[in-house]
């Protein structure tokens, strides 16, 4: 199977190669800033003070270098100060001891922003250092191979130094067959960590006892709304989490599938078509039960060998372009082929960071699993009216 090809270098290389060398210039800019102060006191008549110059390079270095290079900077500004003031004008005029002595008083005040700034990245890189860990045991990334099934999973934060946030994803090898999660927490912070936690921690719990992917919905149901029972104000009424659940079962093609308010699931055949698991009827997401309940609808496809299931949040179809367009996965994927899930997540991810012109706004989650190698066979889906019920509805592999 041949893996796409992209015209265009790939964005995120160009823009972090970008952003090493915006870093590069600003760690020279105290050296040219005293370079320049030393050429315009030479060049121009000496009631001209040159004195911004060699204050403002210590300043920059205290943001930008470490304790010893900013002391050197501080040193160096000084002594090119003196040195001019002794050479090029008369050292006793109190204008030239006021530009030594502010010069002199500002790099000091540039050693102490320095200590204060490097034992502020100290504790962010504790900080970072608890939050990796906290997402290592929260989601912690799922084995390449899983019940005969290839596996890859991404994490992209929208903010740079973000670890961890409110989607989430989970797969798990259970007596009746693989299954999947993949959600999206309403909100930001340390609540939306906690609320992530006790879906994953329901979803690992009850995937091994619940028979049908219902009873697996509705445990996770009544799990968010223990937590939101405990929660105050705005978070106990309006608190909630799209998702979809996925089982692959054992010895069968089958693929089924439960949505709770989330984005579609994409089917990606061998021969480059792709499909989209839209549900036949919306439900509402989890921790939303106090409005009605409804019974879940499993909807089952097929699952055929060579085909991958494409899982997301609502990071990946909410990114803009400069004109506004959403990015739309399925037409961007339709046509293309991939050796492995890993090649298409970074096809993917690569995709949208291009298509928005940089990070997105908001976190992905992606979830691929693949089926072994094999032949494209057309995807059919039924849709489950009871536990015991089926009647096909629609095939949905065209290209439209």
């Amino acid at each position: 199977m041949s893996e796409a090809r992209e015209p265009r270098s790939e964005p995120p290389v160009a823009h972090g190669h970008r952003a090493r060398l915006r870093q590069s210039v600003a760690r020279r800019l105290p050296a040219a800033l005293i370079l320049s102060g030393v050429v315009f006191d030479v060049l121009t008549p000496s009631h001209y003070s040159s004195a911004p110059f060699f204050a403002c390079s210590p300043l920059i270095a205290a943001a930008m270098l470490s304790h010893g290079a900013t002391l050197v900077t501080a040193v160096t500004a000084l002594t090119a100060m003196t040195t001019l003031t002794i050479t090029r004008r008369v050292p006793e005029t109190g204008e030239a001891v006021t530009e030594v002595v502010t010069v002199l008083a500002v790099a000091a005040l540039a050693l102490g922003i320095n200590r204060v700034v490097r034992h502020g990245d100290r504790k962010l890189a504790s900080a970072r250092c608890i939050a990796e860990a906290a997402q290592r045991a929260v989601l912690p990334a799922p084995p390449a191979r899983i019940g005969g099934l290839r596996v890859a999973a991404r994490y992209l934060a929208a903010q740079a130094d973000a670890r961890i946030g409110g989607d989430l994803f989970a797969v798990q090898e259970t007596p009746y067959g693989v299954r999947a999660i993949v959600g999206d927490v309403r909100g930001k912070g340390l609540g939306a960590v906690e609320a992530v936690a006790v879906v994953i921690g329901a979803f690992r719990e009850a995937a091994e006892h619940e028979r049908t992917l219902e009873g697996l919905a509705v445990r996770l149901e009544r799990a968010l709304q223990r937590e939101g029972a405990r929660r105050a104000n705005l978070d106990e009424s309006e608190g909630f989490t799209t998702a979809v659940l996925a089982e692959v079962p054992p010895g069968t093609t089958a693929l089924r599938l439960v949505n709770r308010g989330h984005p579609p699931p994409l089917l990606l055949h061998a021969d480059g078509t792709v499909g989209e698991a839209y549900p036949g009827a919306p439900a509402l997401p989890l921790g939303m039960g106090e409005l009605g309940m409804w019974p879940d609808r499993v909807e089952e496809w097929e699952f055929p060998a060579g085909s991958t299931l494409l899982l997301f949040t609502d990071g990946v179809t909410e990114a803009r372009d400069a004109e506004g367009n959403f990015y739309n996965p399925r037409e961007r994927l339709n046509g293309k082929q991939f050796r492995n899930p890993e090649a298409l997540l970074d096809a993917l991810t690569a995709d949208v960071v291009r298509h928005a012109g940089g990070p997105a706004d908001d976190d992905m989650a992606l979830l691929a699993i693949r089926r072994g190698d094999g032949r494209h066979r057309p995807a059919v889906i039924t849709h489950t009216l009871t536990r015991t019920t089926t009647r096909t509805v629609r095939v949905r592999t065209d290209n439209n």
